[in-house]
């Protein structure tokens, strides 16, 4: 009997070149799009649909006994050993707009403990990617191994989030309690915040109402970069939900204090 090969940062880079050859022909063209959301605006476009099931294909090919999250189609095989965590568009708000600043998540993770990652941005020709023990950057300059950097006083700190609305109202109070409190704040990148984190040019994000498809790839890379990533009581933050990343350690325990206060 054959024994299934691990899964490596090959084939994560196989399925992030599939996933661009899909999407970027798209990208700053005029596409239907559709609004999952009845009373708001989700978008999903051809390009999503398109690249999941691709990356699903390829997948089912090379590890048929895995499981399949996915940000469009339904989820197979959810409590298989092996799990992959795909969103094929990250930020399909700013790819219908036209920024740059989607990008395609790409995931896994096994029940003994292995997990992989990547952040694939082909306009830029960016990726992301890391292990949870290292983490790496490869672009028009090379490739390179990457941390995140040292920052222990909130009032130095960098802060990222994608915009207010995302946030309840209790949590927009206690978001803007730690906002009060960094030297900077910026909004709108969606998943390239935390790849921006991982390299050392931001110290915080924070987000709420995430899917496990937008931040569960992006796990494996922030900690193989030395920071840290939970949910906004120190918990896991692979289910999604209230998020929080630091890039320093020594900054989390009191970014997690000062979004529990009631003050």
């Amino acid at each position: 009997m054959s024994i299934e090969r691990a899964p490596d940062f090959d084939f994560l880079h196989q399925l992030a070149d599939l996933a661009g050859e899909t999407v970027m022909p798209l990208f700053r063209r005029a596409i239907e799009i559709e609004n999952k959301l009845e009373g708001g605006f989700d978008p999903v476009t051809d390009a999503d649909k398109q690249a999941e099931l691709k990356l699903r294909g390829l997948i089912q090919e090379q590890f048929p006994s895995h499981g399949i999250l996915g940000e469009e189609f339904e989820g197979k095989d959810l409590d298989a050993d092996g799990l992959w965590v795909l969103d094929p568009i990250d930020g399909t708000r700013a790819f219908i707009s036209g920024l740059p600043t989607w990008g395609t998540l790409i995931g896994y993770r096994h029940s003994g403990g292995q997990s992989l990652g990547m952040m694939s941005q082909p306009f830029t020709k960016e990726r992301f990617f890391g292990d949870g023990k290292s983490a790496f950057y490869q672009g028009a300059d090379g490739k390179r191994p990457v941390k995140t950097r040292s920052c222990k006083a909130i009032g130095d700190a960098t802060l990222f989030t994608t915009a207010p609305d995302i946030f309840a109202p209790d949590e927009l109070k206690a978001f803007q309690r730690v906002e009060d409190a960094v030297r900077l704040s910026r909004y709108g990148v969606d998943c390239y915040a935390y790849c921006m984190l991982a390299i050392g040019m931001v110290d915080l994000v924070i987000e709420a109402a995430l899917k496990p498809v937008d931040i569960a790839p992006l796990i494996p890379l922030i900690e193989g970069a030395g920071g840290v990533v939970t949910n906004w009581q120190g918990g896991s933050a692979f289910d999604g939900g209230q998020v929080v990343a630091t890039g320093d350690p020594d900054l989390h325990q009191s970014v997690l204090d000062l979004l529990a206060s009631k003050g």
